[in-house]
């Protein structure tokens, strides 16, 4: 009699289990809505290609003048401080060279030793000329003389060249300005000793009035550059844009070397300094009337590039491109997209081909 009645509530699961598969499942249903995209239609313009690179602001060539001593020596007096002004002819350097001095002075001594001595060759050859013509000396005696009077001219030359070599030693005791400009940098104070060294500087002046900016560029894009094309120089801390214009370019590079010095001179004049070290971007070609999209609406898919174009159908078109120059804010488009050509710049991305969109206003 128990048998029975422990079935019934396994019958009852079991008929509640069926009825529950019995049941048709919940249909799932995928309802696909236009995406929202932004879009700018290609236009025609002007790109320009541009190479950009590092570079610094120094002084134009003949414009920076480094100071050394012309032979160890001591500083005597030193008048301009660092940021001084400097107008050409002032006295920037004066050295105190014994040597020079004395030298110069013993060259004197020299001189006037032998200008004596001709004058006395002289009135010998013409006292004996005379003695000669009254028969009383013999014409020997006179070539005698005259041989010695070529003699002492021959030295007092001599003498005089010397001293005049030694005026100028001496002269390089007092350094006076021969460009204008300012004094960048002043490494000693009078009484201090130098050497005749590049390595031991006294002052270094610069004109300010004739900055470039020069540009380290690969040696691989140096043929790109070309002299007279414009560019644009920026500061540290993105200061504000300069203007500039390509003035040189190396005509010989080193075989082991890998970047080139190209010169660039400011439209104006600059607020930079010497040394300061600047990005520059410079001008190499110029494509007129080109087709242009912004850079942002490109995508990449292995080597191939595309965008997403909307036609009147109100679909997205994958449209594969081939592109040229860019200045990183709009590219060239050689082929693929037309000017008028509605180009998605916003939304692009993981867009299907043919997906349905609606036009952001």
């Amino acid at each position: 009699m128990m048998m029975p009645c422990r079935s019934v509530p396994l019958l009852l699961v079991v008929s509640i289990a069926f009825a529950g598969c019995s049941r048709a499942p919940v249909e799932e249903v995928t309802t696909a809505s236009a995406v929202e995209v932004e879009v700018k239609p290609a236009a025609a313009g002007t790109i320009e290609g541009r190479i950009n690179v590092t570079g610094m602001v120094m002084p134009a060539p003949g414009a920076e003048w480094t100071i050394v001593a012309p032979e160890p020596a001591r500083i005597a007096e030193l008048p301009k401080a660092e940021g001084d002004r400097v107008r050409v002819g002032d006295v920037l350097v004066r050295f105190d060279i014994p040597t020079l001095s004395s030298g110069a002075s013993a060259r004197h001594a020299e001189v006037m030793q032998a200008r004596a001595r001709v004058d006395s060759t002289r009135a010998a050859v013409t006292r004996i000329a005379g003695l000669v013509e009254r028969g009383v000396a013999a014409k020997r005696e006179l070539e005698e003389a005259q041989r010695d009077q070529a003699d002492a001219e021959g030295a007092l030359a001599r003498a005089e060249s010397e001293a005049g070599a030694a005026d100028t030693l001496a002269g390089r005791t007092v350094v006076s300005a021969r460009i204008p400009g300012v004094v960048a940098k002043r490494w000693h104070n009078p009484g201090d000793i130098v050497e005749a060294s590049a390595s031991d500087p006294i002052l270094r002046v610069i004109d300010p009035a004739q900055l470039q900016a020069v540009a380290s560029v690969p040696a691989s894009d140096l043929p790109r550059i070309v002299v007279g094309k414009a560019g644009r120089v920026v500061g540290p801390g993105d200061t504000a844009e300069e203007d500039v214009t390509v003035l040189t370019r190396p005509a010989q590079l080193d075989p082991t070397g890998s970047v080139g010095e190209v010169r660039l001179g400011f439209s104006g004049a600059t607020r930079l300094t010497a040394g300061t070290p600047v990005q520059i971007s410079i001008v190499t070609e110029s494509h007129p009337n080109a087709v242009l999209i912004d850079a942002t609406a490109v995508q990449h898919e292995g080597d191939e590039a595309f965008v997403m174009v909307v036609k009147d159908d109100k679909k997205a078109h994958r449209q594969v491109v081939s592109l040229g120059l860019t200045d990183g804010e709009q590219v060239e488009v050689l082929r693929g997209v037309a000017t008028g050509d509605r180009v998605v710049v916003k939304g692009q991305n993981g867009l299907p081909d043919g997906a349905d969109v609606t036009i952001a206003s």
